[in-house]
């Protein structure tokens, strides 16, 4: 039988404190970001929901991941790591949002401009 130390499958506190306090920032500029566009004068229409939805999945991912953080199992090598698995996908799910919303942003100001009479 292979016998481990329990001691092996532990992280260390200090570098578990450090992920948790990276992962609270990038979650707060997620959720700054949302409030931020929900407050945009452009009004919003259906098509913004593709960058909205990939957005607020990524949202309830990083929360996920910093629930799973905040307890004491996060300690527990793999339970870290799935938490920063969750986390990195959450990201990614955001940042694809926040660019899909930049890009509409863009192409929505650009049409307007463009109309004749706009402005």
């Amino acid at each position: 039988m292979d016998e481990q130390d329990p001691e092996e499958d532990l992280i260390e506190t200090v570098f578990r404190n450090g992920t948790v306090t990276t992962v609270g920032i990038l979650l707060a500029f997620s959720l700054g970001f949302i409030t931020h566009w929900a407050a945009n004068p452009i009004p919003w229409q259906t098509y913004h929901l593709v960058a909205v939805l990939p957005i607020l999945a990524g949202i309830a991912l990083q929360m996920r991941a910093l629930s799973l953080l905040l307890d004491t199992k996060s300690l527990q090598r793999r339970v870290y790591e799935r938490a920063n698995r969750i986390f990195i996908a959450g990201l990614v799910f955001t940042a694809c949002g926040v660019g899909m919303a930049i890009l509409l942003d863009f192409f929505d100001i650009a049409t307007r401009s463009a109309l004749p009479g706009a402005g």
